[in-house]
């Protein structure tokens, strides 16, 4: 029997899909992580990034400093929690890997919030102040909305990144669909081991479809008409005659 046969007798086994090891529960775990770690970066890194992006003031300190952070490896800051008890042996390993998963995913929607709220045109928010609009309202109304795309850039991308890593909270004993490719490259099951990574592979997929739908429907319409006309061979041609910029930022 060929390699991908096993695999795909593996996946569709009855016995792989109920218990405390079935596939359902195990898909559940690692959506139930990647959802809370990705929510608690959004409250922080957004709220951060919202913030400094308004404000104008220490933004590029924070960014640099979130990006710089970027170069501890997960692995080594799970092992670090792993090594306190207090931490490791909480919700059967949840706590350690929420912690290390949500210095991964800060970063990401930290800097792409702070770039969409000062990439608003200046004349945009003058305009809205003269109109009798308040610092928060212009925040609300104006640089929230046009910053959407850059946002949703950024949740897109942790989500991604924290989908894929949290395979390694297995190390800590949480068990996700990362037991799978653990428990696999441990014992020398190639067939388990790579059935969990598809497994993950199509999780990761799967959000990362889900939040490009989210970005287009948050996006407000006006800036999504024009993203299409700039991207037609027309709008183009137009964009590089007017001066605007020939490339946007995908949504």
């Amino acid at each position: 029997m060929s390699f991908l046969a096993q695999v795909w007798d593996w996946l569709t086994s009855s016995a792989n899909w109920s218990g405390s090891q079935g596939i359902p529960l195990l898909f559940w775990h690692q959506l139930t992580l990647s959802a809370a770690v990705v929510a608690t970066a959004v409250v922080l890194g957004g709220g951060l990034g919202v913030v400094l992006g308004h404000t104008g003031r220490g933004g590029l300190v924070a960014v640099n400093a979130a990006n710089a952070f970027r170069a501890v490896p997960t692995l080594a800051l799970l092992t670090l929690l792993a090594v306190q008890p207090a931490i490791s042996l909480t919700w059967n390993g949840f706590l350690a890997a929420w912690l290390a998963l949500t210095a991964l995913a800060i970063p990401p929607i930290l800097t792409n919030t702070y770039v969409g709220m000062r990439e608003v045109d200046a004349d945009v928010r003058d305009a809205a102040k003269a109109m009798g609009l308040t610092g928060a309202q212009v925040l609300g109304r104006v640089e929230a909305p046009l910053a959407v795309p850059f946002v949703m850039a950024g949740i897109r991308t942790a989500s991604i990144e924290v989908v894929a890593t949290s395979t390694l909270a297995a190390y800590v004993s949480y068990t996700d669909l990362g037991t799978y490719v653990i428990t696999g490259l441990n014992t020398g099951n190639t067939v388990l081991a790579f059935g969990g990574a598809l497994l993950v592979a199509v999780l990761a997929a799967a959000v990362a479809g889900v939040l490009t739908l989210a970005s287009r429907a948050l996006t407000p319409r006006p800036l999504r008409e024009r993203t299409r006309s700039l991207r037609s061979p027309r709008g183009l041609l137009g964009a590089g005659a007017s001066g605007l910029p020939d490339v946007v930022p995908e949504h």
